[in-house]
């Protein structure tokens, strides 16, 4: 169950991944709060909350990123393509979107399984 907000802490969570694109002062100031109470303490009362907003910002970024690598391929000489690779992965890669590896095993005899080796005592 979500606790409940005072109307600034909202606003401040509202504006953070909105108009303040992430700085903790601009999002301070556009919630209102005075310019005494430090970022340090808001992000401190709302650490659950802006963890829980970032997971979802990244799940909402997931799809750009998903686009930006299949756009690679179909241009492969875009400038700044290398970097723009390396931050989709990150995006996808934090956002739990992992590729998949399959491993092929294969045999050409069969195995066989022996009984475990019973040790001798010397009595």
């Amino acid at each position: 169950m979500a606790r409940q907000l005072t109307e600034k802490q909202q606003k401040f969570l509202d504006v953070l991944f909105e108009e303040a694109r992430g700085n903790l002062v601009e999002a301070k100031k556009l919630a209102g709060y005075s310019d005494n109470i430090s970022s340090t303490e808001i992000v401190k009362s709302l650490k659950e909350e802006i963890l829980e907003r970032t997971n979802l910002f990244l799940a909402q970024s997931a799809p750009t990123a998903a686009m930006a690598m299949v756009g690679a391929i179909h241009d492969p000489t875009e400038l700044g393509i290398k970097e723009k690779m390396t931050a989709a992965k990150e995006i996808m890669d934090r956002a739990g979107i992992i590729k998949s590896e399959r491993i092929q095993v294969e045999s050409s005899g069969g195995v066989m399984i022996l009984p475990p080796k019973r040790m001798e005592r010397d009595d």
